[in-house]
């Protein structure tokens, strides 16, 4: 329930009961203050360098299910996105313009540069988001040492995604 519903509902009520008043203070005050607290945020969060990072943006929220995070969105004087970062879970990533602080897409280097592990909670139906998005799979969905579920896909400019999911 958000604050302002339940300041309708003390309103409504407390015409039978002003009493209810004084007791939904406390629930109002602490619904307040959770709503106004920042949201914690990791405290490392890489940076990884795109060509084109609104294309690169599009792609991961399609196939991988990524969010952006609208406050953290940069755009440039010809209105492309040259920074951004996106949030699965508890992690965080930044989305930026390559050549930014000696970075560079492993589209223009010519290699993967690094990847990066995301844990899930359902690696099937993941898997099968990633596939009708026209994620490039290079590495099949399998059980790895009965540990878990891992599949790896590569986005449009070759970053290395690897995707697993424990087993229970």
């Amino acid at each position: 329930m958000k604050p302002i519903d339940l300041t309708r509902k003390l309103r409504r009520d407390a015409a039978f009961d002003p009493a209810v008043l004084e007791r939904g203070k406390a629930a109002f005050m602490a619904m307040i203050q959770q709503e106004v607290q920042p949201m914690r945020r990791p405290t490392i969060i890489p940076r990884l360098p795109y060509e084109n990072v609104g294309a690169a943006l599009s792609f991961l929220e399609r196939a991988f299910g990524f969010r952006e995070v609208p406050a953290a969105r940069g755009v440039g004087a010809d209105g492309a996105i040259d920074y951004t970062m996106v949030e699965f879970g508890g992690g965080m990533i930044g989305l930026g313009a390559q050549g930014a602080h000696g970075a560079f897409s492993p589209k223009t280097v010519g290699t993967t540069t690094q990847y990066i592990t995301v844990h899930v909670d359902d690696i099937d139906t993941h898997h099968q988001r990633a596939v009708a998005s026209g994620a490039e799979i290079v590495s099949r969905l399998h059980d790895h040492l009965r540990e878990y579920r891992v599949y790896e896909a590569l986005d449009p400019e070759g970053h290395r995604w690897r995707f697993l999911q424990p087993l229970r």
